[in-house]
C-alpha cells in the first residue's frame, strides 16, 4: 500500500513554499534517516551530486503509476546507484514533475527508503545497498511541455513538444527534483522559470537563415513569450549546518534536434551562461528577475554548487564552442573533474566517435551513440565556488568487472544513459 501525504510537518511546509513561490513545489520535513540526521553545528564534509535518472515517461501520470508499487525495475536500478554514491544533497534531472509531489514521495518511500540489489544480482560484495532518507525535498513547475500557442519551430503548425516553452509532450515532463538531507531555506528559493530569453543582455538569439534581417527566428510576438530556461533555473539555499550553500540546479536543452538556425545549440549555451553571470559580482546579474518579482543575481560572497546536465561538452559533441568554459573557466568557479575508470573502459570498448574525441575520456558522464556522433561525452557537472575545499569527487561508471556495472550497462540502459556525478565539499 503506498503510504499517503499525512505527516503535518510536511503539508505546513508545502503550503509555505506555495505562498511563497506561487506554485506547488514540494517540500517535506525531517525523518529518521538510515545514516542518521545530519548533526547541528559545523558540517566537515558535504556530497552533492547530480543524476540525470531518466525518470521520465510517455504520458502524464505514468511515472506516478510506476512508482507507487517497488515493482518497477529501472526506478530500482537508478534507486541503487543513488543508495551507492550517498549523496547529501542531490539534483535528479528527468524526474517528471506533479503538482501534488506523488512521484517524488513515492520514489523515496519504495525505492530509496528500501534496501536495494540484495536479490538484484547487482549488489556486489556488500550484498546489496543501505536504504537512504532525504527527509528535504524541493521540485516546481518546469517549461517542458507547457505550450506557448506559437510556432516557435517554425515548421508552419502550431503545436507539439517543439512549440512548447520547453521540449516534452506534457507539462512537466523531463522535470527536475532535488532531494537533501540538510533543511532547505524554503524562503529564500529562486525560480526563474519565466524569464525571457530576449532579457538576456547579448542574447544569442537564432537568425531565420532564409532572411536577410539577424536574429529573427521569432517573431516579435514570440520574443514576448519565448523563456530562456528549457526546464528552469532554481537557487535551492540548502542549510548545512551553520553555513548555507545555494545549489544552482538546471537542466539546459540538448544542443541538436534543430537546424541551421541552432536554435537549440544557441539557446543552450545562453542557458549555461545565466549561472556564470548569476555568482559574478558586480551589476552582471541586475538584468534577472525571479518568478517571484526579485531582482539581481547571488548575493556577493555566497557559497553556491552549480549542478545538472548541461548538456555541454568542454570539446566535442554539438554545443557551441565555449558554452560550458562559461563556467569551467569562470573566476569564482572550480572544477574538481570528476573521473571514473569505467568512462576510460566504454570510450576504448565502444569506439566510433569515442575514437576522435579531444576531452578525456575519464571524465565523461554520458553514455550516448557511438555511430554517428556524439559519442560519449562529459554533459554532468557539479561546479563548486573557489573557495569551498574540495575533498573528493567521482563519476558512478563501473568498470565491467564490477558486479556493479549491471546497474549502469549498455543501451538499453538498466537505470539512465547519464552517470551520477559527486563532489564533497568541506562549507
Amino acid at each position: 500500500m503506498v503510504r499517503p501525504m499525512t505527516r503535518t510537518s510536511r503539508a505546513l511546509g508545502a503550503t509555505l513554499l506555495m505562498a511563497a513561490l506561487g506554485v506547488a513545489p514540494l517540500l517535506s520535513s525531517p525523518t529518521a534517516s538510515a545514516d542518521g540526521p545530519p548533526k547541528p553545528g559545523r558540517a566537515a564534509e558535504v556530497r552533492f551530486a547530480t543524476f540525470n535518472a531518466s525518470l521520465n515517461r510517455a504520458a502524464e501520470g505514468e511515472l506516478v503509476a510506476d512508482l507507487s508499487t517497488p515493482d518497477d525495475a529501472q526506478a530500482a536500478a537508478v534507486a541503487e546507484i543513488v543508495q551507492r554514491v550517498r549523496p547529501d544533497v542531490l539534483l535528479v534531472n528527468e524526474f517528471d514533475y506533479d503538482q501534488a509531489g506523488e512521484a517524488a514521495d513515492l520514489f523515496r518511500e519504495n525505492y530509496l527508503e528500501v534496501p536495494q540489489g540484495g536479490q538484484s544480482g547487482q549488489s556486489g560484495e556488500s550484498g546489496g545497498s543501505r536504504a537512504i532518507s532525504y527527509p528535504y525535498a524541493f521540485s516546481a513547475p518546469s517549461n517542458t511541455g507547457v505550450p506557448s500557442g506559437f510556432d516557435l519551430d517554425n515548421n508552419g503548425a502550431v503545436g507539439g513538444g517543439n512549440d512548447a516553452y520547453g521540449f516534452g509532450e506534457f507539462p512537466g515532463q523531463y522535470g527536475m527534483l532535488v532531494l537533501s538531507r540538510y533543511p532547505i531555506a524554503q524562503q529564500q528559493v529562486r525560480t526563474f522559470q519565466d524569464f525571457l530569453w530576449r532579457d538576456m543582455p547579448g542574447a544569442r538569439l537564432p537568425d531565420d537563415l532564409a532572411t536577410a534581417a539577424p536574429a529573427d527566428w521569432f517573431s516579435p510576438a514570440e520574443l514576448d513569450v519565448a523563456r530562456l530556461s528549457s526546464k528552469s533555473h532554481w537557487d535551492v539555499p540548502v542549510r548545512v549546518g551553520r553555513e548555507t550553500v545555494h545549489l544552482l540546479a538546471s537542466h539546459p536543452t540538448p544542443p541538436t534536434f534543430d537546424g541551421a538556425e541552432d536554435r537549440n545549440g544557441l539557446r543552450n549555451a545562453d542557458e549555461i551562461r545565466f549561472w556564470a553571470d548569476y555568482v559574478r559580482p558586480g551589476r552582471r546579474g541586475d538584468y534577472m528577475t525571479d518568478d517571484q518579482g526579485r531582482s539581481g543575481g547571488l548575493r556577493p560572497g555566497a557559497d553556491f554548487v552549480v549542478a545538472g546536465d548541461q548538456n555541454s561538452d568542454p570539446n566535442d559533441g554539438d554545443s557551441v564552442p565555449g558554452a560550458i568554459q562559461q563556467l569551467l573557466d569562470h573566476p569564482l568557479v572550480r572544477d574538481p573533474e570528476p573521473r571514473s575508470a569505467g568512462a576510460v573502459e566504454a570510450s576504448r570498448s565502444q569506439g566510433g566517435a569515442n575514437l576522435v574525441h579531444e576531452s578525456d575520456p575519464a571524465s565523461d558522464t554520458a553514455d550516448f551513440n557511438d555511430n554517428p556522433a556524439p559519442g560519449n561525452l562529459r554533459a554532468d557537472y557539479v561546479l563548486p565556488r573557489k573557495g569551498l575545499k574540495v575533498a573528493g569527487s567521482g563519476v558512478f561508471w563501473p568498470v565491467q568487472a564490477d558486479p556493479l556495472s549491471a546497474l549502469t550497462g549498455s543501451f538499453p540502459f538498466p537505470s539512465s544513459d547519464h552517470r551520477a556525478v559527486w563532489v564533497d565539499v568541506r562549507p
